[in-house]
């Protein structure tokens, strides 16, 4: 997974248009704010901050989109169900739209929904560079997500990294509207963390409680009380992130990559089948068998599969974690 080139081109231009150092600075700001997660105001308050965001956190959002959106490719046989249009709540600079052009090659409509003038102003002018016209075409409608949305109903909706800003209230009236201009599907995705998977594990409880029509494509394989959830713990992946040499500097980081670790909900609309199973914890790969944890539609399940095993065993050996697992 690595962004576009045209993106990461952009992104390089507006980060040339600060000094090193006021961006360091930003960059710690903008991780401590993060970190704090108080969200009783913007998160971000100045241009310096959201170019750090651009070159220090958007690789992740997109990453955590990109493999989110290549799930949904996966479980409606590999596209085979176009998505055409795309609605984007809570949109930034645009990231999860970058992410969707490089996942479902029918896009032809964007409409991108965010708050904050500066930010639609940024990512107009990032989208300008993109090799996709609709990119490029998109609407941008600035508009509080705690007010209620005129859009048109789009094929997919999504909220990423923008739930858990809002409060309870706000946030479960943001997602039955996005569920009812959802024409196809409706994704929320959240940092994963403890918090993040509370948020997204509301989602899913209200979508399976109020919202009619709404099926769990994923990751979970069934309707039911997450199983991790009623443990006390908390369900979540991770998406290799490659870091650029501005990246690696801005955060001091000595890897030449980053684990993003998200929580999501998948809401359809569509016969697509969930996947019968789910790796929720890395692979134990032992020498002559691997143990796999699964949440399965009976809750979650140890599973040792053994040399023996033959073609399950070569598949668990290559096996992550995140991914589906067949019953």
């Amino acid at each position: 997974m690595r962004l576009p080139e045209e993106l990461l081109a952009a992104i390089q231009r507006e980060a040339e248009k600060l000094d090193r150092a006021a961006l360091t600075r930003a960059t710690a700001e903008l991780t401590r704010r993060y970190k704090a997660a108080t969200f009783s105001g913007p998160i971000i308050q100045s241009d310096a901050q959201r170019v750090a965001y651009l070159a220090a956190r958007l690789p992740a959002t997109y990453a955590a989109n990109w493999r989110v959106f290549s799930e949904i490719n996966r479980l409606t046989l590999h596209g085979q169900t176009e998505i055409a249009s795309v609605l984007d709540l809570g949109a930034g600079p645009g990231a999860s739209l970058w992410a969707a052009a490089e996942t479902f090659p029918g896009l032809r409509q964007a409409t991108l929904v965010e708050s904050d003038e500066a930010w639609l102003k940024l990512g107009r002018r990032i989208a300008e560079h993109s090799a996709h016209s609709f990119l490029r075409q998109a609407q941008w409608i600035r508009q509080d997500l705690r007010t209620p949305l005129a859009c048109s109903a789009h094929d997919l909706v999504v909220i990423s990294y923008a739930l858990g800003e809002l409060s309870p209230a706000a946030a479960n009236a943001l997602l039955l509207r996005a569920w009812e201009l959802a024409a196809g599907f409706l994704v929320v995705i959240e940092p994963g963390t403890p918090r993040g998977f509370g948020v997204v594990h509301a989602a899913r409880s209200a979508l399976i409680a109020h919202a009619a029509g709404a099926g769990i494509l994923a990751p979970c394989p069934h309707r039911d009380e997450c199983p991790l959830a009623a443990a006390g713990d908390w369900c979540h992946f991770a998406q290799r992130v490659p870091r650029t040499s501005l990246h690696r500097r801005l955060k001091s980081g000595a890897l030449a990559y980053e684990d993003e670790k998200f929580s999501y909900v998948v809401a359809s609309r569509q016969n697509a089948m969930a996947a019968s199973a789910r790796i929720v914890r890395h692979p134990q790969k032992r020498s002559g068998h691997v143990q796999l944890t699964l949440c399965a539609r009976s809750g979650i399940e140890k599973r040792i599969i053994s040399r023996s095993q033959g073609k399950d065993y070569q598949l668990a050996r290559r096996a992550e974690w995140g991914e589906a697992w067949a019953e």
